[in-house]
C-alpha cells in the first residue's frame, strides 16, 4: 500500500515537473493563430520556386537545412493601441529568455527589430526576427530548420535573390502593409 502511494505521488510530481508552464514563442503562436487581431502564416520552402538543378551543392545544403517559416503579425490601429502594447510586451518578455540569443538589434525607442536564434553557433534550430512599429504593429518570424548555421543562412539569403517567390502564399500579409 505504501509503495503504491509513494509511486503515485512520485508519478504526479514528475508529471508536474515535466509540464513546462513558462511562455515560449511556439505557445504564443498557437494561442494567437486564430485571434482576429493577428495574421498567421506558415511558409514552406517551396515558396521560393527554385530549380534545384541550377543550385550549387552549398546552396542545396543550405536549402535542405530550412524546414519552414512561421509568421505571426499584429496589425495596430487607433482602437487597439493598448492591446498592441500588451502583446508587444509579451513577445519581448519571451525573447528575454536566455535560450533566445540576440544576434542584432536595429532601431531605437519603441520602433525597431531584432534577430535572435535558438541553438548553438554550429547547430541553429530556429532564427527569430521580431519587428515592430507603433503605427503598423509587429511581426514575429520564426525560421525553423535542422543543422542551420550562419553560413547556411547567408547562403540562403543569396538563394532568395534568385528565387521567384510565390506571392500567393504571402497575400495575408498584404493586409498588414496597407
Amino acid at each position: 500500500m505504501k509503495a503504491s502511494i509513494f509511486t503515485s505521488a512520485l508519478l504526479a510530481l514528475l508529471t508536474l515537473i515535466s509540464c513546462n508552464s513558462e511562455p515560449s514563442l511556439q505557445k504564443y503562436f498557437v494561442e494567437n493563430t486564430d485571434n482576429k487581431d493577428f495574421i498567421a502564416l506558415d511558409i514552406s520552402p517551396n515558396i521560393l520556386n527554385l530549380d534545384n538543378a541550377k543550385l550549387s551543392t552549398e546552396q542545396n545544403e543550405a536549402l535542405k537545412s530550412f524546414d519552414k517559416m512561421n509568421v505571426l503579425a499584429f496589425k495596430a490601429n487607433a482602437k487597439n493601441q493598448a492591446q498592441f502594447e500588451t502583446e508587444r510586451a509579451k513577445v519581448k518578455a519571451i525573447l528575454k529568455n536566455p535560450k533566445y540569443q540576440e544576434l542584432m538589434k536595429f532601431g531605437s525607442g519603441k520602433d525597431g527589430a531584432s534577430i535572435s536564434y535558438v541553438g548553438t553557433d554550429e547547430n541553429i534550430e530556429e532564427f527569430v526576427v521580431f519587428a515592430n512599429r507603433k503605427e503598423n504593429g509587429f511581426a514575429v518570424v520564426r525560421v525553423l530548420g535542422k543543422n542551420m548555421n550562419p553560413n547556411n543562412i547567408m547562403t540562403l539569403m543569396s538563394v532568395l535573390q534568385k528565387s521567384k517567390i510565390d506571392m500567393e502564399q504571402l497575400k495575408p500579409l498584404q493586409q498588414l502593409i496597407k
